[in-house]
């Protein structure tokens, strides 16, 4: 663990790293030596805060009372798979998690693989695509729905199908911040714009029932 940590602050050229996460769970390892491990990677000041990432709600729970317990520093962030075409099970199992203990939520995939951004609406639209074989489940007669509500509000806002999917996301209690990537000057923009925008309850209530129609 402090080998690796090592190795990010000397790629990264820094002396110590803001939040560091603990990616997948290690069902090997008990929780408590994980925590112990983070813990003293705080004292040593090589990372100030924890964050976990793809870990079951009560792994979750079990690293936050073995800090709690044992007096170690507790996490404070977690990274969960979320968007509007992948709901669960972050809402019923994470969301009161995290509103419970005060974790700020970081949402990766929040577009859905590029589905969201509405690039993907036949099956050709895949071919020779990095997440293609990803995206072809979502073309159904279901998720074409989605689209269309989700480009019919990005026309009343003026916006791209993009901004409109990661302000729904910045929308949901517990969310932070999502995480997502750009290949364009463009796709930045259309990004970057999202905090900007404000969803009435309609929209919101439009998205969901577009989305619900996906489970």
């Amino acid at each position: 663990m402090t080998a690796a940590a090592d190795e990010s602050l000397r790629r990264l050229g820094t002396d110590y790293i803001d939040l560091y996460f603990a990616h997948y769970q290690d069902d090997r390892t008990p929780i408590e030596e994980s925590a112990a491990a983070f813990d003293a990677l705080v004292r040593a000041g090589k990372i100030r805060a924890i964050g976990l990432s793809n870990f079951t709600a009560d792994a979750v729970l079990e690293w936050i009372d073995t800090a709690s317990r044992n007096g170690l520093a507790a996490p404070v962030a977690l990274q969960p798979h979320y968007s509007l075409v992948h709901r669960q099970p972050f809402e019923t199992e994470f969301a009161p998690l995290a509103s419970e203990a005060g974790l700020a939520v970081l949402p990766y995939r929040a577009l859905g693989g590029g589905f969201l951004s509405g690039k993907y609406r036949t099956e050709a639209d895949t071919e020779d695509r990095a997440r293609g074989a990803g995206v072809r489940p979502l073309l159904t007669p279901e998720g074409l729905r989605l689209l269309d509500t989700i480009d019919a509000i990005a026309h009343e806002h003026h916006v791209q199908a993009a901004t409109i999917a990661l302000a729904w996301l910045m929308h949901q209690p517990t969310v932070t911040a999502p995480l997502t990537s750009a290949t364009s000057g463009a796709q930045l923009h259309d990004l970057l714009a999202a905090p900007a925008i404000t969803l009435d309850d309609s929209q919101i209530t439009r998205l969901d029932t577009a989305a619900d129609e996906l489970a």
